[in-house]
Parts: C-alpha cells; structure tokens; sequence
C-alpha cells in the first residue's frame, strides 16, 4: 500500500518564496555588478579616465537587482500559491477515492 499523501502545508509558502527571490536577487546583482564593472573599466580605458565604480554599482547593478528580484519574487509566489492548490486538489481527490 502506497504511503499517505501528506495535506499541502500553506505556511512553508512564504518561506520558500523569500528564499528563492534573496538567492536570486543576490545572484543577479552579482553577476550586473561583474558586467558593470567590466563595461565601466572598458570604457573609461577608450577615453582615458579613471574608471568611476560608484556608477557600476548605483547606475549598473542596483537597478537591476530590484528589476531581477521583483520579477522573480511575482513568477515565484505564483508558482508557489498553484502548487499548493493543486496540492489541495489531489489530497481531496484522494480522499474521495
């Protein structure tokens, strides 16, 4: 006999919604700041000026962080309120069954 199927569990949504949008956003600021700081470098070196890093990091990765991060706090919550209503479903279907 198959095991019991568990009753979805709605408080863990926040939790896991708020994990994956940090380690997104931190991956996506990490990897604007990188390509920022490599465009800024570039760019002062063709016109021969000190590289100014304060904008790699305000102009460049900040504003895409919060872009990344708001997009995927949006696709992931809505990801996670469907999985635990279909969840919800197949517990009800197999108590019916």
């Amino acid at each position: 006999m198959p095991p019991k199927p568990r009753p979805p569990r709605w408080y863990m949504i926040p939790v896991r919604v708020l994990l994956v949008t940090f380690i997104g956003t931190l991956i996506a600021f990490a990897v604007s700041l990188l390509l920022g700081i490599v465009g800024t470098v570039a760019v002062s070196a063709l016109r021969h000026v000190h590289p100014n890093m304060t904008a790699a990091y305000r102009d460049i990765a900040l504003p895409a962080a919060v872009v990344a991060g708001s997009i995927i706090f949006v696709l992931v919550l809505t990801m996670e309120i469907r999985h635990y209503r279909q969840s919800k479903a197949l517990a009800a279907i197999e108590r019916v069954s």
